[in-house]
């Protein structure tokens, strides 16, 4: 399925863009932060599991568990982000 990714603050400057367009098959949250982090480079560097990452589906904070339908968006954020 088609989802909509979008990255903040460090996240963004770190993996380069504020939001693509993913396909996956990853049916929530955990499995989809592990897709993009075997993808390597910037996008392992900072969702990392350990690392402090917020997530958001369709604009309310999720947790590793919450499912994700086609044409959703995910947020991914750090814990502090500032103006």
């Amino acid at each position: 399925m088609k989802i909509q990714l979008r990255y903040f603050a460090s996240l963004r400057e770190t993996i380069g863009v504020g939001s693509e367009v993913f396909v996956t098959s990853a049916t929530d949250v955990a499995t989809l932060r592990q897709a993009l982090i075997a993808l390597g480079g910037a996008h392992a560097q900072c969702l990392a599991l350990g690392l402090p990452v917020r997530v958001a589906v369709n604009q309310v904070m999720a947790s590793d568990d919450t499912p994700l339908i086609a044409d959703c968006e995910v947020a991914f954020f750090p814990p502090v982000t500032g103006g």
